[in-house]
């Protein structure tokens, strides 16, 4: 049995998806001030990787390594939420079945600890 990511055409796929997600993203009034003056292009590689690894893909980053990267930054729940529904908009937009979105979000939940900071709300 193939993974989503291998279901969907792998890094090229995921690349459009992560593409049109930060199109949502950096439009958003709850999220896009988190990207102001960020380096989008490495940013979308990591997301690229990531999303992937969420598919079946290769694994690119730890949980560890999540949560590091993610620490600084006081995402709310709100944020994270929006986060979530904004790639399921875009996978959906890319074509991909809803029982798929859904285990991809699933998974993105999974790692709700490592991208929240304790204590934020």
């Amino acid at each position: 049995m193939s993974s989503t990511f291998q279901k969907y055409g792998g890094f090229g796929a995921v690349s459009r998806v992560v593409l049109s997600f930060y199109e949502k993203v950096l439009d958003s009034d709850i999220v896009g001030h988190h990207f102001d003056g960020v380096d989008m292009p490495p940013l979308m590689d990591h997301q690229t990787k990531f999303v992937s690894a969420l598919m079946g893909g290769p694994h690119a980053m730890t949980d560890d390594r999540l949560a590091h990267v993610h620490h600084a930054l006081e995402i709310t729940v709100a944020e994270f939420e929006e986060i979530v529904g904004l790639l399921s908009e875009a996978m959906r937009e890319h074509g991909m079945a809803e029982a798929d979105i859904r285990q991809v979000a699933r998974d993105f939940e999974a790692r709700r600890g490592f991208i929240l900071r304790p204590g934020v709300q």
